[in-house]
C-alpha cells in the first residue's frame, strides 16, 4: 500500500477536526526525520510504507508513543513495520482529537 494512498484520508481526518495541513506534516516529517519536499516526495512516487519507512530516521522518541489503535497496543507490535506506520496513525489520531502539537510530537 503506498502512503499517498492513505495521506488524503490522514489530511481529511485532521482538517474535519479543525487541524492544518502543515501540522499534519510536522507529524510526519518528526517521526520519519524526512523534510517536508522529501515527504512530498514520497507521496508523487506512490512510495510504498515498506520503502517510506525504510528510507525514515525513526525519531528517537518514537518508542515514547504509546496506546491503543484498531484496538491493539502500538508498543506491543512486534512486526517493525506494521509498529511505524501504527505510531504514525497514532499521531494523526492525537493531532485529529485536538492534543496539543508539543504534546504529540513528545516534546
Amino acid at each position: 500500500m503506498s502512503v499517498a494512498s492513505v495521506y488524503p484520508h490522514y489530511l481529511a481526518k485532521v482538517t474535519k477536526k479543525g487541524r492544518s495541513e502543515e501540522e499534519l506534516m510536522a507529524v510526519i516529517t518528526w517521526l520519519t526525520g524526512f523534510t517536508e519536499d522529501e515527504v512530498r516526495d514520497y507521496l508523487a512516487k506512490e512510495t510504498t510504507f515498506a520503502d517510506f519507512f525504510q528510507a525514515a530516521r525513526l525519531n528517537p522518541h518514537a518508542s515514547l508513543i504509546t496506546g491503543v489503535v484498531c484496538g491493539v497496543r502500538v508498543e506491543n507490535l512486534e512486526d517493525p513495520l506494521m509498529q511505524k506506520i501504527r505510531y504514525l496513525d497514532k499521531l494523526v489520531d492525537e493531532l485529529a482529537r485536538g492534543k496539543a502539537l508539543n504534546k504529540v510530537l513528545r516534546s
